[in-house]
């Protein structure tokens, strides 16, 4: 069985919430399925597009996407600046027979030399980070030459919170996300590093495939 954290189990590594706080990936829920189908749907799409068969996905957290990925046969390099989870993310690779190397990196220390790849794939991170911008250089410098991100759309995913009973306190807005864009203001802070090539919207997310320039 892979290894995964406990719902709304809270790891903190250097001050930051780590992994994920709802397995998301393995509910059962009907609606969480469905809206997961849609996601990784779009995810698919994307990366059949950019015809990569180099992928780092960058803040991998447990591993979940980097394991399709590999499935898939792509070669994938995982990293994420948790090494706790890290070792949940290498477990779930043994469970599911698939060869991914992991590292434990903040997404401020990536070097092209070492990390550069033909698609860069970051899901679920931007929103975590204090400064937003500097991860994004980091992650243009990397791509060679696709980027494929997705961030929660606001203010539909923090209304979902809410509807859910969550967070309601943080009026629906997930522990650690210190960062909201709407599908417009996310395009628009990518667009000034690097040219979007597509945006899909697969319900509550913003996904947007790019090339850098």
């Amino acid at each position: 069985m892979a290894a995964d954290m406990k719902d709304d189990e809270i790891i903190i590594e250097d001050g930051i919430i780590a992994g994920n706080l709802y397995d998301k990936h393995g509910s059962q829920n009907i609606v969480v399925k469905y809206l997961m189908d849609g996601f990784h749907r779009c995810l698919d799409g994307l990366v059949q597009q950019t015809n990569a068969l180099d992928i780092h996905e960058v803040g991998c957290g447990e591993g979940h996407l980097s394991i399709g990925l590999a499935q898939r046969g792509k070669h994938v390099r995982g990293s994420d600046f948790s090494s706790q989870v890290i070792d949940v993310a290498r477990q779930n690779a043994i469970d599911s027979q698939v060869d991914i190397d992991f590292k434990t990196a903040s997404i401020y220390d990536l070097k092209p030399g070492d990390d550069r790849a033909e698609l860069v794939v970051c899901c679920e991170v931007l929103e975590h980070l204090e400064e937003p911008t500097k991860g994004l250089e980091v992650l243009s410098s990397l791509a060679a030459p696709y980027l494929l991100v997705s961030v929660p759309r606001e203010p539909l995913w923090s209304c979902l919170n809410m509807m859910r009973g969550k967070y309601l306190g943080q009026l629906g807005n997930t522990p650690g996300h210190v960062q909201k864009w709407s599908k417009g203001s996310f395009v628009k802070f990518l667009s000034a590093y690097v040219d979007v090539v597509q945006v899909l919207n697969p319900t509550p997310w913003t996904m947007v495939l790019c090339r850098v320039r």
